[in-house]
């Protein structure tokens, strides 16, 4: 496993500060360019849960450590930024949402428990389901997706070594391979970054698919607070070409951005 193979460098308690970051920035630059590899997996993926999510069916993450909570985050990000409901895009994590914040010991090692959390959930073929293991071989995201796929669920993941036993799992696997860490086997590094753009991929991809986005701009976003408020008023100033008091009464008035620009 190249996530688990020795840093490129060593005796880091010895360099500087500005010899640490240039290093860590330096093996960063490389995360795009292995993603840019696994595009062709991507777009399996996306195409998949466009088709999925457009006849009513869902899309959960599960994973532990780092890999799950980054699909807890992708996930909460989704209803604020395509108005989409929070029971659209659904992050799991091993041990629970208290493992958020506090690991819980030995809860990845559980191939049953997955199946158990997502059936809490009641997911059906209709949804899809993506593995997110960094090191591809997390027994709970391998039960998750087996079971999962034996039900007819459409399964992917994203996983940082090749051929492992979580791609194996999965129908639509996504393989960055990231290679060694700069801190020897610490995947919430490149691993990490390269998972949250995959992330970043699939669900922006699949909603602008969806309809959920007008030109590049996030029509349906939530304005929960005077920011989102601010740059709804800046779309419809762009968009209709009025002044900011107008577009200010406008978005009061209709709730959304959408919903103001189709009364126009």
């Amino acid at each position: 496993m190249t996530t688990e193979s020795p840093s490129y460098y060593d005796h880091l308690e010895t360099l500087s500060t500005t010899a640490v970051l240039e290093a860590m920035n330096q093996l960063d630059h490389t995360v795009p360019q292995t993603v840019a590899k696994s595009l062709p997996q991507i777009e399996q993926l996306v195409e998949v849960t466009v088709a999925r999510l457009g006849a009513g069916g869902r899309l959960f993450y599960i994973g532990a450590g780092t890999s799950g909570r980054l699909g807890v985050v992708d996930a909460s990000e989704c209803p604020p930024t395509f108005g989409v409901p929070a029971e659209m895009v659904v992050g799991i994590m091993a041990g629970g949402d208290s493992a958020i914040r506090v690991a819980v010991e030995g809860a990845e090692d559980d191939a049953e428990q997955a199946w158990k959390d997502l059936q809490a959930h009641s997911i059906s073929s209709k949804d899809v389901l993506v593995g997110i293991a960094a090191s591809g071989r997390t027994p709970y995201v391998i039960g998750g997706l087996t079971q999962a796929r034996a039900m007819g669920v459409a399964t992917g993941c994203v996983v940082c070594n090749a051929g492992s036993a979580v791609a194996a799992a999965a129908e639509f696997p996504v393989e960055v391979v990231t290679g060694p860490e700069f801190l020897t086997g610490s995947t919430r590094l490149k691993a990490g970054s390269a998972q949250k753009m995959v992330l970043n991929m699939l669900t922006t991809a699949t909603f602008v698919r969806l309809g959920y986005v007008r030109g590049n701009k996030m029509v349906d976003m939530k304005l929960s607070n005077v920011k989102l408020v601010e740059r709804g008023e800046r779309m419809l100033m762009d968009e209709l070409g009025i002044d900011e008091a107008e577009a200010a009464a406008l978005l009061k008035q209709h709730g959304s951005v959408r919903a103001a620009l189709m009364a126009r």
